[in-house]
């Protein structure tokens, strides 16, 4: 993973690089919800599930892909990739109990916060200034996902969206924290979350009652299209700042109804379509900007 991104920042400009790097990572999370589907398993148990095997896969892929192994690559990573994993840990598990607790487009609406908070967040810690082009396509963004969840609005449970406002903090807190340190293997990160993960909820979860086809399901998710889709959106704060990864994340939302619709034939609304668009062009057009030459910082 670690050669992979450094040949393409050597080959594109490293910003375009970022981009490109979060938006594989938003891709491959959008797939989540399709795997969820056809598990057929309640939110805790997908946490479970998800944690297990990324704390399985994770591991592997570092001792064969980062040539300084495994025990080398959590020393070198140090504290930070353990502040990492418990952001991670409070991200995922506040998300499936906000799901629980309010409607799905509370959290989505609410979710859409993370870029700002990210560039709130990279100025207090960092002192990073988020330029103005950043808001103005953030602002977009953030009108883009309301518009998407406005067809299907409800009023949701207080306790629901106060647990999605604790998520989308420690999404943001992570983004800007791994900002800051750089060195931290991300796919160390991952795992060590998804570790942290398994354990927290084997309390809830009731692996016994699993079918063959839910563990397979769930393993294709738990070992390749979430752990990685997470790394890389990790990845990218390398070569971008945090609040421009949480808005191309976004673009997440946008993808997963169309899985939805090739897969099951669920139709999207007008308003996710008309949404959906105004995110795709605002990251299409962010992009082409932050591309040119000499645009070290957009």
């Amino acid at each position: 993973m670690q050669t992979q991104t450094t040949s393409l920042k050597s080959s594109l400009n490293p910003r375009l690089a970022g981009i490109l790097i979060a938006l594989i990572g938003a891709l491959l999370m959008s797939f989540d919800p399709i795997f969820i589907r056809f598990s057929g398993v309640s939110g805790f148990d997908t946490a479970f599930l998800f944690g297990l095997f990324t704390a399985i896969s994770m591991p592997f892929f570092i001792q064969f892909r980062d040539e300084r192994g495994l025990l080398a690559t959590l020393k070198e990573s140090g504290v930070p990739v353990i502040y990492s994993g418990i952001l991670m840990l409070g991200s995922a598990s506040a998300l499936v109990l906000s799901i629980k607790n309010t409607s799905i487009a509370n959290t989505f609406v609410i979710l859409s916060a993370a870029p700002a908070l990210a560039a709130v967040f990279s100025r207090l810690f960092l002192g990073e200034v988020t330029q103005r082009a950043t808001w103005i396509a953030i602002g977009f963004v953030m009108i883009g996902i309301g518009i998407v969840v406005s067809g299907s609005y409800e009023t949701g449970n207080w306790f629901g969206d106060l647990l999605a406002v604790f998520a989308v903090t420690c999404v943001a807190l992570n983004q800007t924290l791994l900002r800051k340190y750089q060195h931290v293997s991300r796919m160390a990160s991952v795992g060590v979350g998804g570790l942290l993960l398994a354990l927290v909820m084997f309390m809830l979860a009731s692996p016994s009652s699993f079918s063959l086809e839910t563990w397979l399901i769930m393993a294709l998710m738990g070992l390749f299209t979430a752990p990685f889709g997470r790394v890389l959106s990790q990845v990218a704060t390398r070569y971008i700042t945090a609040a421009e990864v949480g808005m191309i994340l976004m673009i997440e939302a946008v993808f997963a109804p169309l899985w939805a619709f090739g897969v099951f034939g669920e139709i999207p609304p007008s308003a996710s379509l008309l949404g959906g668009g105004i995110i795709l062009v605002t990251i299409f057009l962010y992009a082409v900007v932050a591309s040119r030459p000499g645009r070290s910082s957009v």
